[in-house]
């Protein structure tokens, strides 16, 4: 039942009356209990966890879930598709690729984002994000860099 009620909260997201400077105090308290039913308004005041080369996998994971849910909670308050839009670009663009983690699982996330950019209507050319990703693989894949960078062959995210 539960679940269904944070369902139903999200998809009338649009009823959430916009900030629109008065009654700010309203609004935020809606906007605190649409965060806390989400489980993202930890994020709101809990700052994110610094990675260090010897990091465990459970840190990486908090961090990854932190990053997740920063996302939802900057999109829930902005709530604004030009907004929505600029910070999905700035978070493809910002990611970084670390040896730390598995390629694959990157990966993996930037394609997350890119279907993000279908779902809020953007258009990104394959040729473009195919030479994006590679440009982001982490220091120890300088190799295959270098020679997916010259290659003659189009490649493309599959």
């Amino acid at each position: 039942m539960a679940g269904n009620t944070v369902k139903e909260m999200t998809m009338n997201l649009g009823k959430l009356d916009k900030f629109e400077r008065h009654d700010f105090r309203r609004w935020q308290k809606k906007m605190h209990f649409l965060l806390t039913t989400l489980k993202v308004v930890y994020v709101l005041i809990t700052p994110m966890l610094e990675l260090l080369e010897d990091d465990t996998v459970k840190a990486i994971m908090i961090r990854t879930k932190w990053e997740n849910d920063d996302y939802i909670c900057r999109g829930h308050i902005l709530n604004e598709d030009a907004f929505s839009k600029k910070f999905l670009v700035s978070n493809f663009n910002n990611y970084k690729m670390v040896d730390s983690r598995l390629v694959m699982e990157q990966f993996n996330e930037l394609l997350r984002i890119l279907g993000q950019y279908i779902q809020h209507g953007l258009k990104k050319d394959e040729s473009i994000s195919v030479s994006s990703i590679i440009d982001k693989l982490p220091p120890s894949w300088k190799d295959f860099k270098h020679t997916w960078k010259h290659s003659k062959d189009d490649l493309s995210l599959v």
